[in-house]
């Protein structure tokens, strides 16, 4: 059967001609590897390119870790003119972008974030590790509990924002307790919660964590990343993390995405595209509607 129409609900652009990228424009030591393919340009261009033979009807970009030490409001501000040019198909439809919610000014960078019209929310990403210094992403392992973050945080609430949530698989009991506390902010989680892990402690530490998030009725889910995870990805590999997810959620609670151009390391855009296809074969039309598209536009208001 074709792919049906999707909407795209995780992917990058970056100029790197134009605008800054520290982690693009000098390597760091990535947990994915050697990733010098990506560090160069990507653009709305070649989102369509890749997309040529497949139904892409929409997209939502997350902010690419544009410098920190930057106003991350140039960002939002360069992707709506990226929208608003007539040749890129509005895309992107949803822009999710980045503020530092441990800042005690955040609430002025949200303001300024709002004002464009297709920002959506968020992503502050808070991977940790104790134990292995390329897992951190963060600026500290504790963020989810701090009442300054959290105060940030609760400030999504003003704007009409969400969040997109990255944490690792033993993060998510803690980000279960966010989002239960905080149930007035709508969290997106990204990268299927990253299963990194594949020995079955490691396994059931995802599910359990994955059951744990799903108590809090502010969360959906992204699927995607799976290649970035396993790199030598298959179908049949990926299949069992895509069904765990959509059990433990529901359809309901569910959408696709690609994580381009990082997980383009890993495959063409069609081929990830067709897997998803392949994997959720047996699900009724409506089910892979709301999948492919209409989780999409609920949560992401587009």
């Amino acid at each position: 059967m074709p792919v049906p129409p999707f909407i795209d609900t995780h992917h990058h652009l970056w100029d790197l001609e134009n605008n800054p990228y520290p982690w693009l424009q000098d390597p760091i030591d990535h947990f994915v590897g050697d990733y010098s393919p990506i560090r160069q340009s990507w653009l709305i261009k070649d989102l369509h390119d890749g997309s040529r033979d497949v139904p892409l009807k929409k997209s939502v970009h997350v902010q690419a870790e544009w410098d920190h030490n930057a106003d991350p409001v140039g960002e939002t501000e360069w992707l709506q003119s990226v929208a608003d040019d007539s040749r890129s198909g509005d895309m992107p439809n949803a822009i999710v972008g980045y503020a530092n919610l441990s800042d005690p000014n955040v609430e002025a960078v949200l303001e300024r974030h709002a004002e464009f019209p297709n920002w959506r929310g968020i992503r502050h990403m808070l991977n940790w590790s104790d134990d292995k210094p390329n897992f951190r992403f963060a600026e500290t392992g504790n963020l989810m509990s701090d009442p300054q973050w959290r105060a940030g945080f609760k400030l999504l609430t003003v704007f009409g924002g969400s969040f997109d949530l990255q944490v690792w698989p033993w993060q998510l009991n803690e980000a279960a307790k966010l989002a239960n506390d905080i149930p007035d902010v709508p969290i997106i989680l990204n990268h299927t919660g990253m299963p990194i892990g594949r020995s079955p402690a490691e396994l059931r530490e995802w599910r359990k964590g994955l059951e744990a998030l799903g108590t809090a009725p502010n969360i959906s889910a992204k699927i995607s990343a799976l290649g970035m995870l396993d790199q030598k990805w298959t179908p049949e590999s990926i299949a069992p993390f895509v069904l765990d997810t959509i059990d433990i959620l529901g359809v309901d609670r569910c959408m696709f995405a690609s994580n381009f151009p990082v997980d383009s390391l890993f495959s063409d855009y069609a081929t990830l595209w067709r897997a998803y296809d392949e994997i959720t074969s047996d699900f009724t039309d409506e089910e892979r509607t709301k999948l492919f598209h209409d989780n999409a536009e609920k949560y992401y208001r587009i």
